[in-house]
């Protein structure tokens, strides 16, 4: 029977007309070849299969291939001649489906190892992700993630993001991931269950402060001492680098609020305006973010208003500043600060319907006061979607041909009201309150390009394309600070600005630096050839760290940058961690790198940054920071370097990495279970309030955490294997989980 079995003949895969002719056939019914031939009614036969035959005259039905090129559905399920199958039949056919299987594998195979060699052999754009040849390919130790060929973009659920988004980084970490993965499957593991407390607590706090939608605007206000100190807080921050507002106008208004004892002022737009204000304010009010309640309230409100299906009347220069108002309170509160680029994307195509895209001088005459808000509010428009655009990884959406806008002209705001029409400027020389957002707008052709590179679909990551980017952004930088100091050190030049304002500026162009350089860290730590992408990836987070941790901040002299990356939420929180970890993979690769038996000396200002951002991310959670994930990856790598220093091998090294979960998970413990115990208490008390009101998530979440049972923390507040899945999860997976990555997400 063996011996039968051997010398069966393997049934032809080509139709009798090819194998009679000797030529290759492409399997099709009818092939190619019997479709060309002049034999019209000579019939396409494939002998050895259920008597499957076509004649040229019958034109079958397109059909859908298969993956696979070779066999085509068609040839299960063509018609056939009407007849009994025999046994003979019955054996060709068995013989066909094992060929066809057979063939199949070595389809599937072969074309595995054709993608392979492509990818070994294809010469490379840069360091990145390697350009993919077919569609998606998921990234093993990512989870979901998966990059996406030609523009090296990732893809996690839902979401699309370009090489700007701070997930780019993340395979920095493998290494420490897959040393903790295996001890984060078990059950019994400590930090496994202080990681699950912590989240648990965080969730009852969120909940805790999230109001009731819609939240209608209510005429509540602080208190007058409260509300002043508030608003010199946001006019001394946020308005001095992004103008939204005209401050005589806006002190006129807001002294109106306030004039009347009786009964509330009814205009409801600018109260809502100026409960914007207030919650950017709250942000650097105080160090602990006590208002950060009332500030989620507020923008609950002023979007609540913003919803209105009122459309045609908000088209104006008002409905813009509150907008814009609406989506910096959003990242300073953090409300949805991750989706301000959708919103920021609405806000551009409001503003070019209104036409604030053509400069004021193409279109009706209007006051000079009008004008040059009108120019402003656009510039600061541009800003906040090339700044949405970096932070969430989409690309900017805007071009430079799409807008003849000219940048604000150097007015003080009282020039605009107090003197005559068609006055002149102040020389560029003359610090004024325009001055900031003028210099940033000379940056913003080199920043846009950057966004681009990083973030269009047809843009091709070379590193020659990067250094061009380089030096364009640093001409552009040498040129604004030439200017600000300019400012500074002429003689009787007053005002001048501010140590927030020139520290925001180099914050801000920082981040540009450091999104441009980040796709060749990687490459950079063991490649010469991008040794300068590794060097200003250094320089640029060392310069990042320190303008958020200044060591001569003081109380008496409260420092606003460093309040709003405690408190705030959006880039100004992540930018700084993420420099912190490129500082610490720095360190820990030029340990790595040491072959020498002696010490290995590591640059001081390197370490001291690494205690300086464990402190700032336990601020942070001071501050209200629910997450504890920052905190606790800077214990990580900080461990990871101190067991490198020491010499310790892999086993001693992951029982450190472990140690430093735990203790950071003990740590922060304490601060999220006082702040939950206070946030209980007030949703208790308001349990039973009016609509709007905080707290009224926690009965939203009753499902999970009853309200009756809360005194408890250990018994109530622990998450299932369903929220915190260690044992299904990839390596690296544990650390990206959406739930936990919203608040702040780092890697």
């Amino acid at each position: 029977m063996a011996e039968t079995e051997r010398r069966r003949r393997r049934p032809a895969l080509s139709c009798s007309l090819c194998k009679r002719r000797k030529i290759r056939c492409d399997r099709e019914i009818p092939c190619s070849n019997c479709r060309r031939s002049k034999k019209e009614n000579e019939p396409c036969v494939y002998e050895g299969l259920p008597s499957l035959h076509y004649g040229l005259a019958s034109k079958p039905q397109p059909r859908e291939r298969e993956h696979h090129p070779s066999i085509r559905p068609a040839l299960a399920g063509a018609s056939t001649p009407s007849r009994q199958p025999s046994a003979q039949d019955a054996g060709a056919g068995a013989d066909a489906e094992s060929t066809k299987s057979r063939i199949r594998q070595l389809e599937e195979e072969l074309s595995q190892a054709r993608q392979a060699s492509s990818s070994r052999d294809a010469p490379r754009t840069g360091p990145g992700p390697m350009p993919l040849s077919h569609g998606q390919h998921s990234m093993g130790f990512f989870g979901d993630f998966q990059f996406i060929d030609r523009s090296n973009s990732i893809m996690h659920k839902t979401r699309l993001f370009g090489q700007s988004h701070f997930i780019s980084g993340v395979a920095l970490f493998r290494e420490m991931a897959e040393m903790l993965e295996p001890h984060l499957r078990e059950e019994t593991c400590k930090a496994v269950s202080g990681i699950r407390r912590c989240k648990s607590l965080a969730r009852v706090i969120k909940a805790c402060r999230t109001p009731r939608w819609p939240s209608p605007p209510k005429p509540d206000l602080p208190a007058r001492a409260v509300a002043d100190q508030l608003v010199d807080c946001y006019l001394r921050t946020s308005e001095s680098v992004y103008r939204v507002l005209h401050i005589p106008t806006f002190r006129r208004d807001y002294e109106a609020i306030w004039g009347s004892e009786t009964e509330p002022n009814p205009n409801v737009a600018f109260r809502v305006q100026l409960k914007l204000v207030l919650a950017i304010g709250a942000a650097t009010y105080d160090e602990q973010f006590s208002l950060r309640a009332s500030a989620i309230q507020w923008v609950y409100e002023a979007q609540t208003w913003c919803s209105q299906p009122e459309f045609k009347s908000r088209l104006g220069l008002q409905f813009l500043q509150t907008n814009l108002l609406l989506l910096l309170a959003r990242e300073s509160a953090g409300v949805g600060e991750s989706m301000v680029w959708i919103s920021a994307g609405a806000l551009l195509r409001t503003a070019v319907y209104m036409g604030l895209h053509r400069d004021p001088a193409h279109l009706p005459k209007r006051s000079t006061l009008e004008a040059e808000m009108r120019r402003r509010l656009w510039n600061t428009i541009l800003e906040i979607t090339l700044q949405a655009s970096l932070t969430s990884g989409g690309p900017p959406l805007v071009s430079l041909d799409d807008f003849d806008t000219e940048p604000p002209g150097n007015f003080d705001d009282d020039q605009l009201v107090t003197e005559p029409e068609n006055q002149l400027p102040k020389s560029e020389g003359n610090f004024t309150q325009v001055s900031i957002a003028i210099a940033l707008r000379k940056t913003f052709p080199a920043r846009l390009a950057i966004a681009k590179f990083l973030n269009d679909l047809a843009s091709r990551a070379t590193y020659p394309e990067v250094l061009r980017l380089d030096a364009e952004l640093r001409t552009a930088y040498k040129g604004v600070r030439r200017t600000l100091h300019g400012y500074i050190s002429s003689p009787g030049q007053s005002p001048s600005p501010s140590p927030y304002q020139i520290r925001v500026v180099e914050f801000l162009i920082s981040r540009y630096f450091s999104s441009l350089h980040m796709p060749f860290f990687g490459a950079a730590l063991h490649e010469a050839a991008y040794a300068y992408s590794r060097k200003a990836m250094i320089d640029t987070s060392l310069r990042i760290c320190r303008a958020v941790c200044p060591s001569s901040a003081s109380g008496s002299n409260p420092d606003d940058l460093a309040r709003l990356a405690v408190c705030g939420s959006g880039f100004y929180r992540t930018v700084p961690f993420q420099a912190g970890y490129i500082i610490a993979v720095e360190v820990r690769t030029q340990l790595q790198e040491e072959e020498s038996l002696d010490p290995v000396p590591l640059r001081p200002d390197l370490l001291s940054v690494l205690d300086d951002m464990k402190d700032f991310c336990l601020r942070c959670h001071r501050a209200g920071e629910t997450n504890m994930k920052g905190y606790m990856f800077m214990c990580i790598l900080t461990a990871h370097i101190q067991g490198l220093v020491q010499g310790f091998g892999k086993d001693r090294l992951t029982d450190l990495l472990l140690k430093a979960v735990e203790e950071a998970a003990e740590t922060c413990l304490p601060i999220l279970e006082e702040e939950a115990a206070w946030a209980k208490a007030q949703a208790q008390a308001q349990v039973h309030g009016q609509p709007g009101e905080p707290g009224d998530g926690l009965n939203q979440m009753a499902f999970a955490t009853p309200p009756d049972s809360m005194d408890d923390w250990g018994l109530t507040l622990t998450m299932s294997d369903a929220d915190f899945p260690f044992t299904e999860m990839e390596p690296m997976s544990w650390l990206l989980n959406d739930e936990m990555a919203e608040d702040l997400p780092l890697w």
